[in-house]
């Protein structure tokens, strides 16, 4: 038997709260199926289950706070036998119309509402009309302790009322407060158990740039390349040579097969994401930047998988145009280095003893000390830089 347990979606993370199950007893599911909806602090996720089977039980109820590494449903393995296998008939039943009606009932019952079922629960209970109540969780969504909230609210009016004293309405948490303090939890963490190390490198990007506008003059608008895709592939080009550096370290140092860029995307209203790009070695810089333009609206919407938020392997920090110059980066655990690249600026550069005006961007390493040093640091970054000299190779 399988067990799906509650996934840890960063070092942040201790719990989540399950919102909704997507998959029923007795459905089958196979690997990249969403199973779940779990609200954390970094809003609404989609839990994808990474097995084939059958599910055989759910064994948490909807709107339960569940730690992370919990058994939330059992999993029966499809046991497949080529004597065995036989076709069955397809059966076709009259379910339209049961369906429809269940539609309709659901059209009249508040659909322009969203809440957890325990929220849609609690109100009922205590004959609260959730139009009255104000969500905080994802997208406005009213949650448990949003309802809990508005009770206690209205108790404390009451009560005012009748002693004839003024009230003070609690401030309640946005979306964004919850979001910064994940960041704290994870950046604390960061500072406190990891032994950083930095190291700068000044890269020469005019061979780089040039041969981007060239392919950029060929290309439609919404087609065209962004400076960062040649980042990410040259980056993920460079760690095939350093698999110490595209690692997690979980007493010990434990390299990955696969490489996945997580990269930072900052939020509108503050706070930032780090959704990872899968595969990014085996990407061209197309895939990468189509990537790029389906993973960062859903991150600023709230709106990323488990997997996006699970699976990086190291980080990428890119300030774009008119940010700073150099950027030193927190590594984010259990990962063990995180690479920064400042805004791209012309500066004077001189090469072969004449003094020329070149393209350059700062690049920048934080390690781990208890996985790698200042040395492989240091290889890293220049083969970095030798690999943006041929961006046609990439």
């Amino acid at each position: 038997m399988i067990e799906f347990v509650m996934p840890s979606l960063g070092a942040d993370m201790e719990d989540g709260t399950l919102i909704e199950w997507k998959k029923k007893t007795g459905e089958s599911v196979k690997r990249g199926d969403i199973i779940a909806e779990v609200e954390t602090q970094k809003g609404l996720i989609e839990i994808e289950v990474f097995d084939e089977g059958i599910i055989e039980k759910l064994l948490i109820q909807e709107g339960t706070k569940v730690p992370v590494g919990t058994v939330m449903a059992l999993i029966k393995p499809i046991e497949v036998s080529l004597e065995t296998k036989k076709e069955k008939p397809i059966e076709l039943h009259p379910i339209e119309e049961k369906i429809t009606e269940g539609i309709m009932q659901e059209t009249d019952r508040e659909i322009h509402i969203k809440a957890s079922p325990l929220a849609k629960k609690l109100a009922e209970e205590h004959h609260i009309a959730l139009s009255h109540v104000k969500g905080n969780g994802p997208h406005g969504a009213i949650t448990r302790e949003d309802v809990e909230r508005f009770i206690a609210q209205q108790e404390t009016i009451k009560k005012g009322a009748a002693g004839n004293v003024s009230v003070a309405i609690e401030k309640t948490e946005t979306p964004t407060d919850a979001i910064r303090t994940a960041i704290a939890a994870a950046m604390s963490k960061s500072n406190r158990e990891i032994p950083h190390y930095y190291l700068e490198k000044r890269i020469d990007l005019t061979k780089a740039l040039a041969w981007l506008q060239e392919e950029n003059d060929q290309r439609k608008v919404q087609s065209r390349l962004l400076p960062v895709v040649l980042f990410i592939k040259a980056i993920a080009k460079s760690l095939q040579d350093f698999p110490d550096l595209n690692a997690t370290w979980d007493n010990g140092l434990k390299p990955k097969k696969e490489i996945n860029i997580g990269f930072v995307v900052a939020l509108h209203n503050g706070g930032i994401m780090v959704p990872a790009i899968h595969q990014a070695d085996l990407k061209t810089v197309d895939e990468i930047m189509q990537t790029l333009n389906d993973i960062i609206p859903r991150a600023r919407a709230m709106k990323l998988r488990s997997s996006e938020l699970s699976d990086g392997t190291i980080t990428l920090s890119s300030m774009g145009d008119g940010g700073a110059d150099t950027v030193f980066g927190i590594i984010y655990p259990p990962q063990v280095a995180i690479i920064g690249f400042g805004s791209i600026s012309e500066q004077p550069f001189a090469e072969n003893g004449m003094l020329g005006i070149r393209s350059m961007v700062n690049a920048t390493l934080a390690g781990d000390h208890r996985a790698t040093d200042g040395l492989t640091g240091s290889q890293f970054l220049n083969l970095l830089a030798r690999n943006l000299q041929k961006p046609e190779s990439l």
